[in-house]
């Protein structure tokens, strides 16, 4: 096929307008060149939701902090705390650590 017959086809004249040239041009620029192209608000957009899912579980581990600082607002729930968490005790008293079977199969094997 030559040139000249392709000329006279139809969608060759309508792919060879200025108007479709510059709207194709402009949209290929807008998806791939321009500074705000779809590819980098995809990205963006990506970057949110991973932001909106870190608010979330901080959202969750504020809610059990405080729960866990009204909780250690009490005296009795302090004080089992720190005898549990550091092993803190009374003047004369003796502290005996019980190490579960399981426990102490996995620290040999560590080893």
């Amino acid at each position: 096929m030559k040139f000249s017959e392709i000329k006279k086809k139809k969608w060759f004249l309508v792919f060879s307008s200025t108007y479709v040239l510059i709207l194709i041009f402009f949209i290929v620029w807008m998806i791939f060149f321009d500074t705000n192209s779809f590819f980098i608000h995809r990205e963006l957009d990506q970057d949110i939701k991973g932001l909106e899912e870190n608010k979330e579980f901080y959202k969750q581990e504020i809610e059990k902090d405080k729960a866990f600082i009204e909780k250690m607002k009490d005296s009795a729930e302090m004080e089992k705390f720190a005898r549990e968490k550091y092993y803190l005790k009374k003047e004369n008293e003796d502290i005996y650590i019980i190490e579960h079977e399981d426990s102490l199969k996995n620290k040999d094997h560590n080893d």
